[in-house]
């Protein structure tokens, strides 16, 4: 089978097996992965997504590092192939999604059955691949943790990527005023179309003012939860904007800058600053993860929310899906898919 290898750690904007240089490598005589148990599932990947941790895991900057080499990928989607003799939940042809640590840039993969889940008929297979991580970490943040409301105002960073724009769309489902923060026009455009109540272009406006100004006008007195997967200054300025009794939720820090949040604001402000790392929800509240998909799957089958596939390639074009992400000219989701070999054969 085909499978993305990380050989060492460094660039993975570089082409696969182009240099000595190159820290991928892609391999077409992978051996297909065996059912490991009883209840083991053997599904064909049809799309995989990349999503910001891949990126710092291949660079070597990850808070967690998988020995030297490992198969990058995380959440995907794809369709039963094989199951193990006590598989009960699944038939070969069921259509899947789920979400692993490592190991999902392959066009096979096994799991066991208690972490695959169905997706609803009519759901397009693509978008189910690229829910589990960013609109699951999104969803725990928001609704789990920040317990989002109707009548709060929720502040979104880096709100057109693909955590971004998750966080955009709970926040819409769940009634709240929604302002969300992107750098460009189009990406400013395409926030607006999603009902934003209110959204700032970084290149041309600055933060504090323009937030402040719209919080005027709605005679808000201020932002009730913080979504933020940026840091750096961009925090600093948003945190001028919080109300009393504020929640920060902490994401991670996609401009490469940790935020300090001082301690003595936060403790007269009464704010509450979540740290949510979504996958470690996998070991201590599994239960919380599974429900959260669960009710994403429900909301996508519904049309509550959708996917948007900003850009999709192929395994050999991994390195150029690594590059959309790191230029940031990525609205929402960023997907590498495979091609179904047997509609390929049919058709020759």
């Amino acid at each position: 089978m085909e499978a993305l290898l990380v050989r060492k750690l460094g660039d993975p904007t570089l082409p696969p097996n182009a240099s000595e240089n190159s820290s991928l490598d892609l391999s077409t005589s992978h051996p297909i992965p065996n059912l490991e148990s009883p209840t083991s599932v053997r599904v064909r990947i049809k799309a995989t997504s990349l999503n910001f941790a891949n990126y710092l895991q291949v660079l070597g900057k990850y808070q967690e590092k998988p020995p030297l080499p490992f198969i990058p990928g995380s959440d995907y989607s794809g369709v039963v192939e094989a199951v193990g003799p006590n598989v009960t939940k699944f038939k070969i042809g069921d259509h899947v999604c789920s979400f692993v640590a490592l190991g999902s840039f392959a066009q096979f993969i096994v799991a066991d059955e208690s972490d695959l889940f169905q997706v609803p008929d009519g759901c397009d297979l693509v978008a189910a691949g690229a829910l589990p991580v960013a609109y699951g970490t999104s969803h725990v943040a928001l609704v789990h943790r920040a317990q989002l409301r109707p009548k709060h105002v929720l502040l979104v960073l880096g709100a057109a990527g693909g955590v971004g724009l998750s966080a955009v769309q709970i926040g819409k489902v769940c009634g709240a005023t929604v302002i969300a923060v992107a750098r460009g026009n189009e990406k400013v455009q395409f926030l607006k179309s999603l009902g934003v109540d209110h959204a700032v272009d970084l290149s041309s406006a600055n933060v504090i003012e323009s937030v402040k100004g719209f919080l005027k006008s709605r005679k808000l007195k201020g932002v009730d939860v913080l979504y933020d997967p940026v840091g750096g200054k961009l925090t600093k300025d948003s945190l001028k904007l919080l109300n009393w009794g504020a929640q920060i939720l902490v994401i991670g820090f996609a401009s490469g800058e940790v935020p300090v949040i001082p301690a003595n604001i936060a403790l007269v402000k009464n704010w509450t600053i979540h740290g949510l790392y979504w996958g470690s929800y996998k070991i201590h509240q599994p239960n919380v993860l599974g429900d959260s998909l669960k009710e994403l799957l429900s909301w996508l089958s519904k049309g509550l929310i959708t996917v948007n596939i900003s850009h999709t390639f192929s395994l050999a074009e991994a390195h150029l899906a690594f590059t959309a992400l790191k230029d940031r000219r990525a609205i929402g989701k960023v997907m590498i898919t495979f091609v179904d070999e047997k509609i390929v054969k049919s058709k020759l």
